[in-house]
């Protein structure tokens, strides 16, 4: 018996190599079953019933999008419409007084001009305060050149006026103005003094565009005399611009005005001849008016007449404002010789010193004769018809006055 149960245990405690063996296959069909039980082959799966949407999902979500946007769109336009309404009815929006407006770049422009555009804005909403409007009537003063008008919340509005730039003065009519290079006509500024010669030949009633040709022939000028450094603008006191193919100045001279004709092109040459020859032509001549250079081969010497048209007289009180700005006083006397003068051709190339005795003593005889007699006869090298006041041509004939051959 004892034998009989130590070999029990020991089978217990180690198995036989059979039973070992019969228990894998047990294993191995257990696991065969469970996988039969797990196969989705062997039998159906029970389908879970899905509930689908009318509408796509992509679509769905461009409608809730869409929504939102509409939402927030009136939103926004609620919140507009009531800041609108404040700033409609509200008093803070208000322009209340003229130091509300501030006001930039104002030299020849006074405060009243500026008032009388803005005045009547003065207890209105800055917000119907038409902007447009207000700068194209502040362009309408002359010295304005452009205007910009803005509005600042809540009760501001900021003027910037930019000023034009005058290049000259103007005589139109009986009085003095000032003009700017485009030919707009301003008021004497009472602030600055400028030194500018007086052109004339302009009148109030013309258009602008007839002034700006004519001021365009005037920068031309300036700007040649003035192109080597010399200045010689500075000599000038007044310019003719009536005719735009004869250019006339007046030099202001100490010794006497004289009017230079210079034509309608190369001003600084024809200039400078008048300014070489001045001292040798007042000694040849006993008066000297006038010179006409417009000729390449010779010079005219007293060519214009008396009794031509004359510019209206200026005003005292004009002629105060005038010389108070600048204008020089020479300007504004008239100038009417007493008895004509002669008309003398010089050539204005150099000649042998007995052909200039010749002309010379010929002017002396012409002038004195011309004391004596209302009909001059003026013969000289270069001259040999007869000049008649009344009769004589604006402009020389070319038959008559052709200088020698070179």
């Amino acid at each position: 018996m004892a034998r009989k149960g130590s070999s029990t245990i020991q089978e217990e405690l180690y198995p036989t190599p059979d039973e070992t063996a019969r228990e894998d296959i047990d294993d191995a069909r257990l696991l065969d079953l469970d996988a039969e039980k797990e196969s989705p082959f062997l039998r159906a799966q029970k389908r879970v019933p899905a509930r689908r949407s009318p509408l796509p999902k992509k679509t769905a979500a461009r409608i809730i999008w869409g929504f939102v946007v509409i939402v927030a769109a009136a939103l926004a336009a609620i919140a507009v419409s009531a800041f609108y309404r404040y700033g409609e009815h509200s008093w803070r929006f208000r322009l209340n007084s003229s130091e509300d407006i501030e006001m930039s770049g104002l030299t020849n422009v006074t405060h009243a001009q500026i008032m009388e555009v803005m005045g009547g804005d003065i207890g209105r909403n800055i917000f119907y305060i038409p902007l447009d409007q207000r700068q194209k009537q502040l362009e309408q003063i002359p010295w304005v050149e452009t205007a910009s008008v803005m509005r600042f919340t809540p009760n501001r509005i900021r003027i910037q006026i930019h000023e034009r730039t005058p290049v000259a003065f103007a005589r139109v009519g009986s009085k003095i103005m000032l003009v700017d290079a485009g030919g707009v006509l301003m008021e004497l500024s009472t602030r600055k003094r400028y030194s500018f010669p007086v052109v004339i030949g302009m009148s109030s009633g013309e258009p602008l565009s007839t002034r700006t040709p004519r001021m365009k022939i005037y920068n031309q000028l300036i700007a040649a005399l003035d192109s080597t450094g010399a200045r010689y603008s500075q000599d000038l006191s007044e310019v003719d611009l009536s005719d735009p193919e004869d250019v006339k100045v007046l030099t202001n001279d100490p010794d006497g005005a004289v009017l230079v004709h210079l034509g309608s092109a190369n001003y600084l040459d024809r200039f400078k001849i008048y300014v070489t020859h001045l001292r040798e032509w007042r000694q040849q001549f006993q008066k000297l008016e006038s010179v006409d250079l417009r000729y390449d081969r010779q010079i005219i010497v007293n060519p214009d007449l008396p009794g031509a048209a004359r510019q209206p007289a200026v005003t005292l009180a004009a002629a105060r404002a005038a010389i108070s700005a600048g204008v020089k006083a020479a300007v504004l006397v008239e100038r009417a010789p007493s008895k004509p003068s002669a008309q003398h051709v010089v050539v204005s190339r150099p000649a042998p010193a007995k052909r200039w005795q010749k002309i010379i003593h010929s002017a002396k005889k012409s002038a004195a004769a011309s004391h004596g007699k209302r009909k001059p006869a003026v013969s000289n090298a270069a001259l040999s018809s007869k000049w008649t006041p009344a009769a004589a041509p604006k402009k020389p004939s070319p038959a008559i006055l052709k200088g020698p051959s070179r």
